[in-house]
């Protein structure tokens, strides 16, 4: 499933996500992670399903916590998210392994069973960088 997954990750990063990013910073669910390569100093935009949480957001991890986006996020300690046309600065991120998936609501925890995806990462804090874009 592990090489399956990765294959599938780097299809996505060649396509589906260039054409994901022209409606994820708007369409519910969905938002645009702003991060910096922990080796390389390069800014990335990565497409991800995001979903409010009490205290801040949790983003599903569909291809788990070794994705390099997610060690770019732990390593820098947060990222900026746009989602639904408002930009955050998010911090303190967290990665959970949940495999109730009780944290999302019920259609996206069957898609997440699916894809064998049961982690997530959730941000503690989260303020408003700008209003509306």
């Amino acid at each position: 499933m592990r090489f399956r997954k990765r294959w599938l990750a780097k299809i996505n990063i060649a396509f589906t996500n260039r054409i994901t990013s022209l409606f994820a910073g708007w369409l519910p669910g969905f938002g645009i992670l702003t991060h910096v390569g922990r080796r390389s100093g390069k800014v990335y935009r990565t497409p991800v399903n995001v979903f409010r949480a009490s205290d801040g957001f949790i983003i599903a991890l569909t291809y788990s916590s070794q994705s390099e986006w997610v060690k770019n996020v732990l390593a820098a300690g947060g990222c900026e998210l746009k989602t639904r046309r408002r930009k955050y600065q998010l911090s303190a991120p967290n990665v959970v392994r949940d495999p109730t998936r009780r944290q999302f609501p019920l259609p996206v925890r069957v898609v997440l069973r699916i894809v064998g995806a049961d982690e997530y990462m959730e941000f503690s804090t989260f303020s408003p960088v700008a209003q509306v874009l």
